[in-house]
């Protein structure tokens, strides 16, 4: 009798451990999102699962799940160089996720959990789902829960299967329909899939659903996805699905990675598969320190600072418009004595042109042989700052390099004699 109240308190155990085990939310860990630029019919996916131990040092996102496996909220710890979309980007830190019966929701957050809109620019998101789980319609909705559009002019999203595709439409406000994006003249359009859900290709299609070209003769875009989840190459293609220029001027574009998918290339080829145009991609991850300065920037930063000087102990207005910056932002500590406090006061270009004209005409501002040293004190890439000493000033000076040419655009400023300022 004592063993069967044993067994039977052991099993009772072991039931509630494993109800607890089911109930318990869990975490997946992403290097990236899986691109998307399509549509937001598309299954939000991570790419390049991590541990929790590699992610508390790198980029990622967080997804995690309820105890029905259904995504519910997504943490955007994603700091490395990323392009912002409204299909292929979030642009919140989190997205709150709720489901009920033929419903999915989402709002997002900032780090103080406040309200903010996504890369849609919109508030909140209410997927409608069929009976299988599809989504069949989106529509966006502003604080206050009521509709409105987002960025692409779009409120409401309307989603059916026929045959083989997923037709898409999109409406205004006003019940208008409206193109893929503003920048991109799809109006309905069908979209096929992968069994993995990334999408194969996305067609502009007629009153009666068949394909047809746009007015820049281009009918349907196609993407190949490789096994790591990466979007590696886009086509155009009329009506007949030959391969056609689009507007933006390619025909085919490819997208290198890195070993753990970070987007380091893109080329740009016509119909003919001949090239166009690549470049790399900026990447914050894979940081490149400037190499030292060249002897020509050092004498190029020093003739600059120096030149400031010069400009107003010798009246050459000309020289003050060279070298400085037309952001320029000189400040020093002044006292208000409409405050009876200290001030910081301000002086633009402007301002600084007109001081080169007349400030010294009287020749009493300098000495007769003015003393000006120069100490660069620091030079990365095309931004320089430099110490600049002179016989009343010691003065801090912000350069930047643009278009090939240095120039002063912050100036701190006080007197040499620190009694002038009081304690």
């Amino acid at each position: 009798m004592k063993l069967k109240k044993l067994l039977l308190s052991c099993i009772v155990f072991c039931i509630s451990i494993v109800s607890i085990a089911q109930n318990k939310n869990y975490s997946k860990y992403f290097r990236h999102l899986r691109y998307n630029h399509v549509s937001p019919y598309i299954i939000l996916a991570g790419t390049y699962p991590i541990s929790e131990s590699i992610a508390k040092s790198t980029s990622h996102y967080k997804f995690t799940y309820n105890s029905n496996h259904e995504l519910i909220l997504i943490t955007n710890n994603h700091y490395f160089t990323e392009r912002r979309h409204p299909l292929a980007s979030i642009g919140a830190y989190k997205t709150v996720i709720t489901h009920s019966k033929n419903k999915e929701t989402r709002i997002f957050l900032d780090k103080n959990n406040r309200r903010i809109t996504n890369d849609r620019e919109v508030y909140k998101e209410v997927f409608t789902k069929d009976k299988k789980g599809n989504y069949t319609k989106l529509a966006f909705y502003d604080l206050q829960d009521n509709p409105m559009e987002s960025n692409w002019r779009i409120a409401e999203y309307h989603w059916f299967k026929k045959r083989r595709m997923i037709i898409e439409k999109r409406f205004n406000l006003q019940k208008e329909p409206q193109n893929l994006s503003t920048y991109f003249e799809f109006g309905t359009t069908g979209m096929t899939f992968r069994k993995d859900g990334t999408p194969i290709g996305n067609y502009n299609l007629d009153e009666n659903y068949k394909v047809v070209n746009n007015k820049s003769g281009v009918a349907s875009y196609q993407d190949t996805y490789d096994k790591n989840g990466n979007h590696v190459k886009y086509t155009y293609h009329d009506k007949d699905d030959n391969l056609v220029m689009n507007p933006f001027g390619l025909s085919i574009g490819t997208k290198t990675y890195d070993a753990v998918g970070n987007y380091i290339k893109q080329a740009h080829y016509d119909t003919k598969n001949k090239f166009l145009r690549g470049r790399d991609i900026a990447s914050n991850q894979h940081v490149v320190l400037s190499k030292k300065a060249t002897q020509k920037d050092s004498l190029e930063i020093r003739r600059i600072s120096l030149g400031y000087l010069i400009a107003l102990q010798e009246l050459k207005p000309k020289l003050m418009q060279e070298v400085m910056n037309d952001s320029l932002n000189k400040v020093t500590v002044g006292y208000s004595r409409k405050l009876r406090q200290e001030v910081v006061t301000a002086i633009p270009k402007s301002r600084m042109i007109e001081n080169a004209k007349n400030w010294n005409k009287s020749n009493t501002f300098f000495p007769p042989k003015p003393i000006n040293q120069v100490k660069i004190l620091d030079i990365y890439h095309r931004i320089a700052t430099v110490k600049l000493y002179s016989d009343n000033w010691v003065e801090y000076l912000h350069l930047i390099k643009t278009n090939h040419k240095w120039s002063i655009i912050n100036l701190l400023w006080q007197h040499k004699n620190v009694k002038r300022y009081p304690h």
